[in-house]
């Protein structure tokens, strides 16, 4: 049995659900970061364990094409980090001391009663750049990376969506492809680093098989992570009760997008925890003021998405037009596709799904009801240019969710 197979049958007792690990590792990220640092740590750190990483896996590889893919993999990290240095030196004061792994070794994550990965996120604690100051980034693309490597990018997509959307870190996005292509470097040579310390072994021709296959699969990570992409802005608009929420939930899993929420970013515009239980909070969190606040953090989170390469995906009521035109502008801007997809359900519906969410949530669902009659009469009509965006989904109908994401993807294809 090989290592992976091991792995994967382990008893699952005490390891982290994926929901469990990711809101832990939003809480470990956000302590306090290090103190009395140059000017350029992150980015000094990081390409020491790029110089690293290439080094140790370098002389491993066997064939021409590899070393030929190794060096065009290098080049490329060359290139894009030298371009994201301003963003390395932003994010200074986000580092930390050290990696989730270093601190938590003997925890697992765990799915469906499988052990996927070791030390619950996956990191090599042995290779190049294990210990000293990283950025927040290093351990979620290790944990990404681990899951594609897996076969599990559907629990990838939830992981990257949940963490960033959690921790508000949406500026990390424009890292990622950096950091995953290097966190995939690294599994390639993990997985040549296995054969060379089993020597001659009996089972040498297999185990050289095996440990290639995964090797080539970690490079075709890394070129998958670093091609160019043209990623859609998808503005969801509904009232209360419409759906979006729900619906947009499946773009995470069939599109790879990122959510953006008004109510999540509007608790966070008011240095409210989105994790904690809603409360009566000390100020007005849905004033006009707080309102135009919360779409401006909206617009700009999406445009930290889209230039990293990543769908996003807003949901929000967007009943006035300078909102969705603001958000739509994040895309255009970029030359990249961008979508209205309204939301929408038969009265009746709307009133029954609000009064079920006030029964849930132990309000008087005449609140809730007056919130949504309010809503509909602030709502201003899509107008002529929005509609060459538009997309209409009746969430009562059968299969709206896969429908929704069809919609979609055909649209952006004739774009």
């Amino acid at each position: 049995m090989g290592q992976r197979d091991a792995q994967h049958q382990a008893p699952c007792e005490d390891a982290l659900q994926l929901e469990a690990l990711i809101d832990r590792l939003v809480a470990f990220h956000g302590r306090a970061s290090v103190a009395s640092l140059p000017d350029d740590p992150g980015l000094v750190a990081f390409q020491a364990r790029i110089e690293g990483e290439v080094a140790a896996l370098e002389p491993l590889l066997i064939g021409e094409e590899d070393r030929h893919r190794l060096a065009s993999l290098r080049q490329w990290l060359d290139q894009d980090v030298q371009r994201l240095a301003p963003v390395f030196l932003k994010r200074r004061d986000r580092l930390l001391s050290t990696s989730w792994a270093v601190e938590h070794p003997d925890s697992r994550l765990c799915d469906e009663g499988r052990v996927l990965l070791a030390n619950a996120i996956g990191r090599d604690l042995q290779g190049p750049g294990a210990d000293g100051v990283i950025d927040p980034g290093n351990d979620l693309a290790a944990l990404l990376v681990g899951l594609d490597a897996r076969g599990e990018t559907g629990l990838a997509r939830q992981a990257l969506d949940r963490y960033l959307r959690l921790s508000g870190d949406y500026g990390m996005a424009r890292l990622l492809s950096v950091f995953r292509v290097v966190e995939a470097l690294a599994g390639a040579r993990r997985a040549l680093a296995r054969r060379r310390a089993a020597g001659e072994d009996t089972e040498r021709p297999a185990l050289l098989a095996e440990t290639m296959r995964a090797c080539h699969g970690y490079l075709t990570l890394a070129e998958a992570y670093a091609e160019f992409r043209f990623p859609p802005l998808v503005i969801g608009i509904g009232v209360s009760g419409s759906g979006k929420s729900r619906f947009t939930r499946t773009l995470v899993a069939r599109l790879g997008a990122v959510r953006i929420c008004s109510d999540v970013e509007r608790r966070r515009v008011h240095g409210l925890d989105p994790q904690v239980p809603p409360t009566s909070p000390a100020v007005d969190i849905f004033s006009r003021e707080a309102t135009e606040r919360t779409y401006q953090r909206m617009a700009e989170c999406a445009g930290m998405l889209l230039e990293a390469g990543f769908p996003a995906c807003v949901d929000g009521t967007f009943l006035k037009r300078e909102q969705r035109d603001r958000l739509r502008q994040e895309a255009e801007a970029r030359g990249l596709p961008v979508l209205l997809v309204s939301f929408e359900a038969d009265e009746a519906t709307l009133r029954r799904r609000i009064e079920k969410r006030a029964g849930r949530q132990g309000v008087e669902a005449r609140e809730s009801l007056a919130i949504l009659e309010a809503q509909r009469a602030g709502f201003e009509a899509i107008g002529d240019e929005e509609r060459l965006h538009l997309l209409r989904l009746d969430t009562t109908a059968d299969n709206a969710a896969e429908t929704l994401a069809g919609l979609i993807q055909e649209h952006v294809r004739l774009i």
